[in-house]
């Protein structure tokens, strides 16, 4: 669509997407401004934040559809896509690019093939990516039967209606993603104090940092639902107070600002899955579990002496699949462990699902990029 040099909108190429359970624009990199503040402004005007609504933009009012990604042809060697995940809230002004998204992961492949970055291979195509917010690789396979990417298909992941084609996703190496190592203070668990009292807790980072701890120690369930737990203000404070303590040990420093370390209350199973949870986004309960959340927490579950092996039902052997119980289902993560080292996740591998919603561009007020051309 054509534009008048003097309009006082400005567009900005993108495709709406779906990945798993999140939702947001994907941009190219070179569709947007270089300088890293302008670019985040252009990204706070397109998802319409701050507003709580998000009424003047695409964000869904929801952490969950408040994201955006940005792709790139890679530079580095064995890699073919560089993906950078921003993470925007409704309510305030800031995008965090130093956490990653596994649900946004999930459509960076099919934007690549619809934008022509990487070509069809044939009935399925397996694309290199490289997560630039902390340089973490992964191996995505994509369905291209007829030489396209195919969004129709069967396979279902809950929080998802209906059902659509599989994306494979295939971590590499996860293990300390934001934090120093898997296990950021050198313990398997930790004690924090809540109240009067001590509590357990394992700080672990397997692609995402996570603070998890024992429902019942919280005094609660571990199955209540989310409107719930969203209501409980008390519980909410207890957690945040935890998460800034548990921030210093994980070596975050102050996290008050930062959308993680993730908060995990954690239960038996009820389903007949490996364990239940309930996350906090960070302050948020999660309407399910984000991807990498859902491997660490497996991961934990295989961890001797974490407080989720103690609750886990692990399958024996060394390629587990660890169940993952939510508020809205079930997340299957398919470990390998080491022989030699059993308790060593070597390989996580997932399902979820992407569609296309929508082709064109974003508008935003061209006073905000007045260098750009018309």
């Amino acid at each position: 669509m054509e534009h008048e040099k003097n309009a006082d909108l400005r567009g900005v190429p993108c495709l709406l997407m779906r990945g798993g359970t999140s939702r947001g624009p994907f941009f190219l990199e070179a569709d947007l401004p270089a300088d890293r503040a302008l670019r985040d402004r252009i990204l706070l005007a397109a998802l319409g934040s701050p507003d709580k609504r998000q009424i003047d933009g695409l964000g869904g009012a929801h952490a969950l559809t408040s994201k955006a990604g940005i792709v790139r042809r890679s530079a580095r060697d064995g890699v073919d896509l560089d993906f950078l995940f921003a993470q925007l809230r409704p309510d305030t002004d800031t995008v965090d690019t130093s956490a990653n998204c596994g649900n946004m992961l999930a459509a960076v492949v099919p934007f690549a093939l619809e934008r022509g970055l990487v070509p069809v291979q044939g009935d399925t195509t397996t694309v290199r990516v490289l997560t630039l917010n902390t340089d973490m690789q992964c191996d995505i396979t994509v369905q291209t039967r007829g030489g396209k990417v195919r969004y129709d298909g069967d396979a279902r992941i809950d929080g998802v209606p209906g059902g659509a084609a599989p994306i494979a996703i295939n971590f590499l190496d996860t293990a300390g993603s934001v934090c120093a190592s898997l296990l950021p203070t050198g313990q398997v668990r930790d004690r924090l104090a809540v109240d009067d009292a001590f509590i357990d807790v394992t700080c672990i980072d397997n692609g995402m940092p996570m603070v998890l701890l024992r429902a019942s120690d919280l005094g609660r369930g571990g199955d209540e639902t989310v409107d719930q737990l969203n209501a409980d203000g008390g519980l909410k404070a207890k957690l945040e107070g935890l998460r800034l303590r548990a921030g210093h040990l994980m070596g975050l420093g102050d996290v008050g600002a930062k959308n993680y370390p993730k908060m995990c209350l954690l239960a038996p199973p009820r389903h007949g899955g490996s364990i239940g949870t309930r996350c906090f986004i960070p302050h948020t309960c999660h309407d399910a579990i984000g991807v990498l959340a859902a491997v660490t927490v497996a991961t934990a579950c295989v961890l001797a002496g974490s407080v989720a092996h103690a609750l886990a039902e692990v399958p024996e052997g060394l390629a587990p699949t660890i169940s993952v119980e939510h508020p809205s289902g079930e997340f299957s993560v398919a470990l390998g462990l080491d022989p030699a080292a059993p308790g060593r996740v070597v390989r996580a591998a997932l399902l979820r699902t992407a569609r296309l919603i929508m082709r064109g561009e974003v508008m935003v007020p061209a006073t905000l990029w007045p260098g750009a051309a018309a």
